[in-house]
Formats: structure tokens, sequence, C-alpha cells
């Protein structure tokens, strides 16, 4: 008896359907297995026989000494992971005459067996129903752990459960299971979120503020230049408290990401806070891109829609600096090998901290650098021009004196910072109203930057000046106008003047020959 159960793999973010075809029925010739399994599984999958075969068996069912052959269609398209041990064993238990077979073709299963017949947690539950929504099935069946995460697609039956015998008896006809249904209105709230850090614990640094503020009412990208102990990864790590709420579709790309790498806790919908990435400097390339033997997302795309934080950043290896480029500019990453292809979103806002010098006290103003010129040179060339081109705020930053460390008067906190970034934001979203992927000005192609960021003449003259004066590149030029139509957005100006530019200027520290 032929019959088709359907399952499903990720590709990317994205789900592909399977259908698994199991043909029983023949005598076994002798001295040849009865079980085929084909259709380019890997070791992991074809191990699911026996864990398939004990755990029916502990729930009074078994898996016939007859012919059983298995296609994983489509056939060219490698098959990995445990994931598929319950549309198998449901497959097989429906060839073998043991359930009907009727129901089978409305669900995707998913999810690995326990020899005991428990389900354990699978990766990518949340593409993998919006694929069977797309294909019209009528609902999913997978562990219950991952239910509430599917179940934040609309018009899918979603049935989580615990056991293979709850599948069978829903088959069966003899126990109707539970669908889970989840409001998003009630899992998408900004105000559950809470920070424990927090602005106002920052002490002085207020020219540092106001650049972290610009750089998150564009979502532009940001590196802090300073001497040990001047707190630029304390600064850093508020960023994502200034950062304005993800947006509905922001929260679905995101979840969908580290839903794909497991990274979602069990029992979670959506994910409801920007992503905040802080690996550390041992980091490979192809961890920070994506991509392995088993290709998956990298730090850059598990920080889409958030911040990757590079603390220390010369203390990367050049190699892994440089898959940055790309990716800041085109906010997505293709990963091309000899046997897979596959596209990662990757807008990600950078935010780094950096020493200016070996030993850290370039910039001091009071403790000496030991550090000769070539030194400092070669410290800072570790950083390549064109990936400094890339980042839009350069900004200095100097220890605090005692005075301010011990002023008892609370700092601007996080939340009056985030009212003016969103009223910042709302305008930027007003202005690229109907264009596809650009919410805020960070994400302006050049076109698009001649057409908003209009100069008058006095602010023309003035950037030409800078541009004359500091050697600045093309790139530098436009990440300028970017900024400034920013801080024009934060003083709710229509038109960009030269304070402005003025403004944006400054924040170019690194471009200035006589830096430090």
């Amino acid at each position: 008896m032929l019959v088709k159960s359907f399952a499903s793999t990720v590709q990317g973010i994205d789900a592909q359907t399977i259908t698994i075809e199991v043909s029983a029925g023949g005598v076994v010739a002798q001295g040849r297995p009865g079980y085929s399994l084909v259709g380019l599984p890997d070791n992991a999958v074809k191990e699911g026989y026996w864990r398939i075969e004990t755990a029916l068996k502990t729930v009074g069912y078994r898996i016939p000494r007859i012919k059983i052959i298995i296609n994983m269609a489509p056939a060219d398209l490698r098959k990995e992971g445990s994931y598929y041990d319950l549309p198998l064993a449901i497959g097989i238990m429906a060839a073998t005459k043991q359930i009907p077979n009727d129901a089978l073709k409305d669900y995707i299963l998913m999810g690995e067996l326990s020899l005991d017949g428990s389900l354990r947690p699978i990766k990518g539950a949340l593409p993998i129903a919006i694929q069977a929504r797309k294909e019209k099935f009528k609902g999913i069946i997978l562990p219950k752990v991952n239910a509430r995460e599917a179940a934040i697609v609309n018009n899918l039956e979603v049935y989580g459960v615990d056991h293979i015998q709850e599948v069978i008896s829903f088959f069966n006809g003899e126990k109707e299971l539970e669908h889970t249904i989840v409001d998003t209105r009630d899992e998408f709230d900004y105000n559950k979120t809470r920070f424990s850090a927090n602005f106002s614990d920052v002490k002085g640094q207020e020219s540092v503020k106001r650049a972290m503020e610009v750089a998150a009412a564009g979502g532009h990208n940001i590196v802090l230049i300073g001497p040990p102990g001047a707190g630029k990864t304390m600064l850093a790590k508020r960023m994502p408290t200034i950062l304005p709420p993800l947006g509905l579709h922001e929260a679905l790309e995101t979840t969908k990401i580290h839903s794909v790498v497991g990274l979602l806790p069990a029992n979670t919908s959506l994910i409801a806070e920007r992503p905040f990435r802080n690996p550390h400097h041992t980091i490979s390339d192809v961890a920070l891109v994506g991509g392995g033997n088993y290709p998956k997302p990298g730090e850059i795309s598990l920080a889409h829609n958030g911040v990757l934080f590079l603390d220390e950043l010369p203390e990367f290896k050049r190699t892994v600096l440089e898959v940055l480029r790309q990716p800041m500019e085109s906010r997505q990453i293709t990963i091309s090998r000899s046997k897979f292809t596959v596209d990662y979103p990757a807008s990600f806002m950078l935010v780094a901290s950096m020493n200016p010098c070996p030993c850290g006290y370039y910039t001091h103003p009071e403790k000496d650098c030991v550090c000769s010129p070539p030194a400092v040179q070669k410290y800072m060339n570790k950083i390549s021009g064109p990936l400094l081109d890339r980042i839009d705020l350069h900004i200095d930053v100097k220890p605090v004196d005692i005075d301010k460390l011990s002023d008892l008067r609370p700092a601007e906190s996080s939340e009056v910072i985030l009212e003016r970034v969103i009223e910042a934001r709302k305008a930027q979203e007003k202005r690229f109203e109907g264009q596809k992927g650009i919410h805020c000005n960070a994400q302006m192609e050049s076109g698009q930057v001649r057409e908003v960021c209009q100069l008058s003449k006095a602010s023309e003259i003035l950037l030409k000046r800078a541009m004359q004066h500091y050697q600045l590149s093309a790139r530098a030029y436009g990440r300028i106008l970017k900024v400034a139509r920013t801080i024009a957005d934060l003083a709710a100006k229509e038109n960009i003047g030269p304070e402005h530019i003025a403004e944006a200027i400054q924040y170019r520290s690194l471009d200035k020959e006589n830096w430090g």
C-alpha cells in the first residue's frame, strides 16, 4: 500500500515541503533488508528507524517485517536532522494499515521521537508554518514547546503534542487535539519589555549620548574611540534601550531567523525586543556571516533589525572585519557554496568600540601614551579605510572627571531619549512610505539621498569646504548627508540647515588628519 505524509525542511530562512512516500507490502527476500530509505537522507534521518521502532513498541504498535520502501521527495534535496521521525512513523503506520490515511494529506508533521515516544523540540517552526499556510495545508502537528511559535501564523490549525500516542489517537479519531491560539496583540506588547540598563546610569558623556541618540534615530552605524575605562562598552550596551520598538513585520523576520538557529526560548511566540548580539573578537568569518556544512545564519543575520556590537574592534581578525563591508551596504548576505546558495537578511546597526592605540591612552587628557607613532598607526590600520567609510559616526569618548562621577543628580533617562527617537522615526516612516525595505535614513540609496537631502547654498558651501579640507571620500559625503538629515529630523526641521551639516561633520573624527 502506498501512502503519503508531509514534512518540511528549512533552506536559508524559508521552508520547503517534503513529501514522504511510503510503500509497504511484499515478502522480504532472504538476506536483504526489509526497510529502505531513499531521497538523500543524512545519518540522523537514517538512524530514525531505530527510534521509531522502539517508540512504537512503547505504545503497543510495531513495524511489520515486510518490505517497506520510503522516498523523501524531492529526492535531489539533502534531508538533514532528526525532525522527520514523526512523519516517517505516521507514514509507516498508515501504509501498514495500523491507522487510517485519509487525513494525512491535510497536515504537516514534524518532531524528533524519544525512545519512550515523547517528542523533542524542533528548529524553524515559524517558517515551516508559514510555508504550510502558503501551500494551503489545513494544519501542522509538532512538539508542544514549538506550538506558540507556529501559532503566530493565522488561517492554520496548529496542534502541539507531547507524545506520539496523541497523534495516533488523533488520526484514529479517538481524541481531539487542542488547537493552539496566540493573540499577537498581547504577545507583541512593547510595554512588557523592560531593560535592566538605562542611560540614567551613565554620568557625564553628554556629547557621546547625543551622538548615540542621532545614531538610534537614523539607524546609523557608530564607533566609539577612547581610552580604557571611559565608558565605551557601558554606553554601547545601552543602545537597545533607545531604539524604537519593532514593528510586527520586523518582529516576524527576527523571530524566523532565531527560530531557524534554534535560539528561540521554549513556548515563545514573537520576539518583541530588538536583538543585541555581542560576539567575542575570536569569532571566525563563517560564524559571523553564516554558512557551514549545515548552513545556518551567522551573527550578522541574528542581529537583523537590531544591534551588532563589536567590542575591541581592532582585535578582530582582518578577514572577519572585511566580510562586514558588503552586508553593511546591501543589508543582506548571500552564502554561495558548491552545494548550495542561501540568502540571509542582514539589516543591522553596527556599534563598535576601540582603543586609540595598543596601550589605550593616546587620546587620554592626563595619562601619557607609551606607544610610538608607528605603533599607533599600525594599530589604527587594523581597521581598513573602506570599513571606516561605512561607519557613519566616529565618536571620541573622553574619561569622566571625578566631579561628574560623584554627582548624585540623575542623568537623562533612556525613556526620555526614546521619545525623541520615536518622533524622528515617525517623520522618516512618513517620508519613505510605500518604499519597500526602507524604514530609516541610514537605509537610503544614493538616488534617494540626492532627492531627500537637498541643501541650501550655505550648507552646500560648508560641506564642500569640509570635503576638501578633510579629503573625504564620496561615500563619506553621502554618510554626512544622511546623518545631517537625521539631525534635522530630531529638531523637527523640514530642511537641512548649516548647523545640521556642521554637527554631522563633527562626527567624522577619524577622517581628520590631526585626529588624536
